[in-house]
């Protein structure tokens, strides 16, 4: 059902204009028909105007209105294999607003331009690529982490519409959050209620390059701050579907190499505010379902990338598999060769 919810969100064609969500109504003034669009109301606290569309009479109007009705017949279909997967499967719906602001990013062309989620909102996606109920996906987050290299910024010669024009679509109380070297533009906007948006990119250069951004010519105007280590997670992205309204496809990375890059990163926080355990048990969760899928190999592929990087990449995964192995739940175990 995630395949085949996938695949229907990929071909559908979306209006700009008419959200699929909504209705036309025909209105008769002067003895003449016109249509009317009126937007949907779910989750809005104010109702919404219907806006004025054209004459019934205009052969335009009327095929788009046509070809809306299609779309819409898809989209309640979709709709319902959403609300299926959540039931049923018991898969990850994410916040309204959260599946708003990326619903919203994805119309405008931002995995177009091969741009990727990261973080907590790309791993409660896993269920639906994996096919498996994963742990710990009913933690709340407002954060939506975004990352895409600078070379495929450049390379495709393209751009989303203003980034924050995109975002105060959703939310107008969203804003730019001011922050040191952002002279080319801003990495982070937040909303009210602690809706966050972040673009990052890989750092391969020297630590100098750190709590600086990076201008990324196809992010709207966004720019993206410079991480360690984020070239290995999203290397060859893996698409998706967000379970949020008819199917969000998003880009996410491949769940082996999350695996493997939450040892790197857990080894490297400070061990003070949780976050450190958070990157652990996501970690775990991931090896322990691509164990019981039948994906080992993509673990052990990904594992084995990761310690040929040098040093330091081999030093921090084998600091956080100790602190596994003190807990007792270390699934990478089952990477080791078994002994004869």
């Amino acid at each position: 059902m995630s395949a085949e919810l996938l695949d229907r969100a990929l071909d559908a064609q979306f209006d700009l204009d008419f959200d699929e969500a909504g209705t036309f109504k025909k209105r008769t003034v002067k003895d003449r028909d016109y249509w009317y669009y009126k937007p949907s109301e779910r989750g809005r606290d104010e109702p919404m105007r219907e806006k004025y569309v054209g004459p019934a009479d205009d052969p335009e109007i009327a095929s788009r209105v046509a070809r809306f009705r299609q779309i819409k017949d898809d989209y309640q279909a979709r709709r319902k294999i959403v609300a299926t997967l959540v039931r049923e499967a018991r898969l990850f719906r994410p916040e309204q607003r959260v599946g708003d602001a990326v619903e919203a990013l994805w119309k405008a062309g931002l995995f177009r331009v091969r741009a990727c989620l990261v973080g907590t909102i790309a791993y409660q996606t896993y269920g639906t690529v994996l096919g498996y109920r994963m742990a710990d996906t009913a933690m709340q987050t407002g954060d939506i982490d975004i990352a895409q290299f600078h070379s495929v910024s450049v390379a495709v010669d393209d751009s989303i519409p203003p980034v924050l024009d995109v975002l105060k679509s959703v939310d107008d109380k969203f804003r730019p959050v001011p922050q040191l070297g952002d002279e080319h533009g801003a990495a982070k906007f937040q909303a009210s209620g602690g809706l966050r948006v972040e673009f990052l990119t890989p750092n391969r250069g020297s630590d100098d390059y750190l709590g600086k951004p990076a201008k990324l010519p196809a992010l709207g105007g966004a720019t993206a701050e410079p991480l360690r280590f984020l070239d290995f997670l999203i290397h060859q992205p893996i698409r998706t579907v967000m379970l949020h309204k008819g199917g969000v496809p998003i880009l996410v990375p491949d769940p082996a190499r999350y695996a493997v890059h939450k040892l790197i990163v857990s080894a490297r926080r400070r061990q003070e505010n949780g976050k450190d355990l958070k990157d652990l048990r996501q970690a775990q969760n991931l090896a322990l379902a691509l164990s019981e899928t039948g994906r080992l190999e993509d673990l052990r592929d990904a594992y084995d990338e990761a310690i040929s990087r040098g040093p330091q990449w081999r030093e921090a995964i084998a600091k956080s598999l100790d602190r596994l192995n003190m807990l007792g739940v270390n699934a990478f175990d089952a990477l080791k060769p078994a002994k004869k």
